[in-house]
């Protein structure tokens, strides 16, 4: 029964109305916040404000430098390890072997050596440098910069930053989605220099 001679189609309009705000209002406040945080327990990513020159992948036919076994000092059991001296990421199963590496392109900043974790996933979306991005896994945050692995959905390797400060490790698609089937949210992040 209606309150106050309302109908009833009033009150679940304004009631509607009201929660739709609220959830409006959480998801602002939830996008507003760091995503995803470095572990509690881990060193956090700290952006360099100098520009790395960036090393070029080899061309087309032409052989890829041979990837090393898996970095020392970079755990153990499954897990993902970027190298940031080799631009070069490893896809390691839990008997500690290699499932995959491939070398990368890194954005001008880089996140502190360390352990982190595979955060948010998004399938989609628009990097910071204005180019379409897909498979986007999202593992350190710093001085508001998230660092994370994706592709251009053309495959092609980013532009020169030009003096802009870029945190997104680019690779080319099939490094890329081979990365996101395996990097599933939570699945250790390990950077070593």
């Amino acid at each position: 029964m209606a309150a106050r001679g309302l109908p009833t189609w009033a009150w679940v309009t304004g009631l509607t109305s009201a929660a739709i705000v609220v959830v409006i209002g959480l998801a602002v406040q939830a996008g507003s916040g760091p995503r995803p945080a470095a572990l509690d327990d881990r060193p956090a990513a700290s952006a360099s404000d100098a520009p790395r020159p960036r090393k070029s992948l080899p061309a087309e036919g032409e052989d890829a430098p041979s990837a090393a076994s898996v970095p020392r000092d970079s755990g153990t059991g499954r897990r993902l390890v970027y190298a940031l001296e080799a631009d070069r990421v490893w896809l390691v199963d839990a008997g500690d072997k290699a499932l995959r590496s491939f070398t990368v392109w890194p954005g001008t900043m880089d996140p502190e050596p360390g352990e982190y974790e595979a955060g948010t996933r998004t399938a989609a979306t628009t990097g910071s440098d204005g180019v379409a991005i897909e498979h986007v896994v999202y593992f350190a945050f710093s001085g508001g910069v998230n660092f994370a692995f994706s592709h251009a959905e053309d495959g092609a390797s980013p532009a020169p930053a030009g003096g802009k400060q870029t945190a997104g490790v680019r690779m080319p698609v099939e490094d890329g989605t081979a990365l996101w089937e395996f990097a599933s949210t939570g699945t250790p992040v390990v950077v070593v220099p």
